[in-house]
């Protein structure tokens, strides 16, 4: 014989137990959304965050005046470095990707006076060995990981754009 309420009570347990689970879900759901909330990325997705300042190192290559545009296109400008500290970044990254790149210092307004790309004069620098040379008329300056160059502004070259973070919302 049939005892029709033995059937029903493990059916009713299973319907408590998924709403139970579910309320649980729900739960860790909304903690999670919390933390993430909490969370901030000061960088847009493909640009490396490091002391205040965004870094976007192009995986394409153009000349230094098409690199200064790039740049600003993305509301950003070739890279000015400031600080040992900020060489020594871009110099893991370059090491990383073993190539040259642009970076926004040259002279070609006055042979010999390196000025940064808004206009400040260079406070501090880290040439390679024997530069600048001004070899050929060499007025864009390259990024390597042992040292900037002085190098033509026409040839194509990797770029290293910068901007300030963003900000974090206060939650």
């Amino acid at each position: 014989m049939w005892d029709h309420q033995e059937n029903d009570h493990p059916v009713a347990v299973s319907a408590e137990r998924i709403q139970s689970d579910l309320e649980e879900i729900r739960e860790q759901l909304t903690r999670m959304n919390a933390t993430l909330a909490g969370l901030c990325r000061p960088c847009p997705w493909n640009w490396e965050f490091f002391q205040g300042s965004c870094y976007f190192f192009s995986q394409t290559q153009n000349i230094w005046k098409a690199s200064i545009s790039a740049c600003q296109d993305m509301r950003a400008q070739l890279v000015i470095i400031n600080s040992a500290e900020e060489q020594q970044f871009l110099k893991f990254w370059d090491t990383r990707n073993n190539r040259p790149a642009w970076i926004g210092l040259s002279d070609h307004h006055n042979e010999g006076s390196w000025l940064w790309v808004d206009n400040t004069p260079v406070n501090l620098s880290f040439w390679k060995e024997g530069e600048p040379n001004n070899h050929g008329e060499e007025d864009c300056v390259d990024f390597y990981s042992d040292g900037w160059n002085d190098n033509r502004c026409n040839r194509e070259s990797f770029f290293i754009c910068e901007k300030p973070s963003g900000p974090c919302p206060v939650t």
